[in-house]
């Protein structure tokens, strides 16, 4: 089988890595992929945004099945028209990827259908925001309603800071069209825990949960992150939580939104807060994390096509789909200064004895030699029978992975190793 995968970062290279198991894949396109990826698929230099150039190389190419793996090309209905090509893909259509393309859109949808989530007013007028700032609870959180690259999410643990945020977003246009609307919403507490899932409109299938490291620095400071770390599976996500997130958010959202006729199939993200008042949805995503990925893909036992060909005919109820009770860790290593700014071009040395577990983001091949050209470079994955070998595997990967400029986190995997002690 001719597989193409569109997408360009760690996370297309864990999608990647995990399909080419399949014995019939005879050849993997990436649309763009990079520098790392191209160890291990064909890269095509076409933008992940660009459904029209996409569509046509699929079409040329006679690709057996597609992936779409980021949210924009997916927003931009990427799977409907590969579809409309006779392209089986897997992924939602453009009008289930509103669900995380419009945050406004999907706090709608919880509210109508009674899905656990926080309270939240909508605005796309900037004074009635900052006239209704003035009254609301702090620290209160302001989410542009469309994409943004996760980074349209400020947590204001002031007026003044909440403010400058909407001035930011709706005057500045600091996310451009995506911040034209903005969800003023509670804040809420309690830890954090993300949860693929594999749905086919129908059956929803939680994949193992993941706890995500986003801020920048050390025991969670500085600046927000598309994400420095992940372990697998995520401590604070109990067989009991488990079962009320099946019962009140997992079946309900898959319900509300085949209600909708906005039928989801592909990778639905579920990112929940344990809230003292039980589970609730600070965010869906549209297709798979990162780089939660990165942990979750290793800990799948079943093969990966399969489940997602299964995701795409609509008999994801009939497909065994299992995964390991070991655990993962993964590292992120970051060019220094992100996320705002950083010197690239340095040459990345990945010793042969931890490639498998290396899933690159942020590479190019510059004269035969893999050099750093993003933010997140790529993240060590190890995977262990416990977290704490996880997290000690994947330190020692870093230790041995080279590049000028390198920076990473040191205390990944740590708060799920407390909460496993105070279990």
């Amino acid at each position: 089988m001719k597989l193409m995968v569109v997408g360009g970062g760690g996370r297309e290279h864990a999608i990647i890595k995990k399909l080419r198991e399949n014995p019939d894949v005879t050849e993997i396109f990436a649309l763009p992929g990079n520098g790392g990826i191209a160890a291990d698929a064909v890269c095509v230099p076409i933008a992940a945004t660009d459904v029209d150039a996409i569509a046509d190389f699929a079409a040329k190419e006679s690709v057996d099945y597609a992936v779409v793996a980021p949210d924009d090309p997916l927003v931009l209905g990427c799977v409907d028209r590969l579809e409309a090509l006779g392209i089986p893909c897997f992924g939602p259509r453009a009008n289930a990827a509103i669900i995380e393309g419009s945050k406004i859109f999907s706090k709608n949808l919880m509210k109508k259908y009674g899905i656990p989530t926080a309270s939240y007013e909508t605005f796309d007028d900037m004074d009635a925001a900052l006239a209704y700032l003035d009254g609301a609870p702090i620290p209160t959180v302001i989410k542009a309603d469309g994409l943004a690259l996760g980074k349209g999410v400020i947590i204001a643990a002031s007026r003044e800071e909440a403010k400058a945020a909407v001035r930011e977003m709706m005057a500045d246009k600091k996310f451009g069209k995506s911040g034209e609307r903005i969800v003023i919403e509670e804040f809420l507490e309690g830890p954090e825990v993300s949860v693929l899932s594999f749905t086919d409109g129908n059956t929803v299938i939680p994949m193992v949960s993941s706890m995500d490291h986003k801020r920048a620095g050390d025991n969670d400071t500085g600046l927000n992150t598309g994400g420095m770390g992940t372990v697998a599976p995520n401590p604070y996500y109990t067989k009991a939580v488990a079962a009320e997130c099946m019962e009140k958010i997992f079946l309900p959202t898959i319900r509300a939104m085949r209600a909708e006729g906005r039928t989801f199939k592909g990778c639905l993200y579920f990112g929940l807060m344990i809230t003292k008042d039980g589970p609730k949805v600070i965010e869906y995503n549209c297709r798979f994390g990162d780089p939660e990925t990165q942990v979750v893909l290793p800990l799948l036992e079943s093969d990966l096509l399969t489940v997602m060909r299964a995701v795409t005919d609509g008999t994801l109820a009939d497909c065994p789909v299992r995964f390991s009770d070991k655990n993962a860790c993964c590292v992120v290593m970051a060019s220094e200064g992100y996320p705002v700014s950083y010197e690239k071009g340095y040459e990345i040395d990945i010793p042969a004895d931890v490639l498998p577990g290396v899933y690159v983001a942020g590479a190019a091949l510059k004269d035969g030699k893999l050099v750093t050209s993003g933010g997140r470079v790529l993240g060590a994955a190890a995977v262990a029978d416990t977290l704490e070998g996880a997290v000690a595997d994947a330190y020692a990967m870093v230790g041995k992975i080279k590049f000028g400029n390198a920076y990473y986190r040191h205390d990944i995997g740590a708060r799920a190793l407390r909460a496993g002690k105070e279990d």
